[in-house]
């Protein structure tokens, strides 16, 4: 009787200041439901941690379910461009979170941003003096 699985896409946006997890269905012009790391922790330091992105993979995982998605790709997103090209910490702890939670993962690409040499890094001539 079931016909067809329905996936989405859960777009992961980590940044080393916070988490964004938006679940979209499968053309990625729908979205389903979001959450951030704001939304599931108090303190401001600890939006990026992976235990807020675990509490909002979580979160995600459960509209989800409740939508009768069965599985989803993942597209990791850095900031990119002339900031960092390498995901923040709760990056990895999401996706696991959401195979936790008993989804199926399809793909997982990494979608950052790649500069064609555009603009100047900021931090000067000398970089970030510490």
């Amino acid at each position: 009787m079931a016909a067809t699985q329905k996936w989405g896409i859960a777009n992961i946006y980590a940044s080393y200041n916070n988490i964004m997890i938006t679940l979209t269905d499968i053309t990625g012009a729908e979205t389903i439901t979001k959450a951030t790391g704001g939304m599931v922790v108090k303190q401001a330091k600890d939006e990026s941690s992976p235990y807020a992105a675990q509490r909002a993979a979580e979160k995600v995982a459960d509209a989800a379910k409740e939508k009768d998605f069965v599985g989803i790709h993942v597209r990791v997103r850095a900031p990119g461009g002339n900031k960092s090209t390498s995901p923040g910490p709760g990056a990895q702890a999401a996706i696991r979170a959401l195979t936790r939670a008993g989804l199926k993962i399809g793909r997982i690409e990494d979608v950052t941003p790649v500069p064609h040499d555009g603009t100047k890094k900021k931090g000067g001539r000398r970089g970030r003096r510490v």
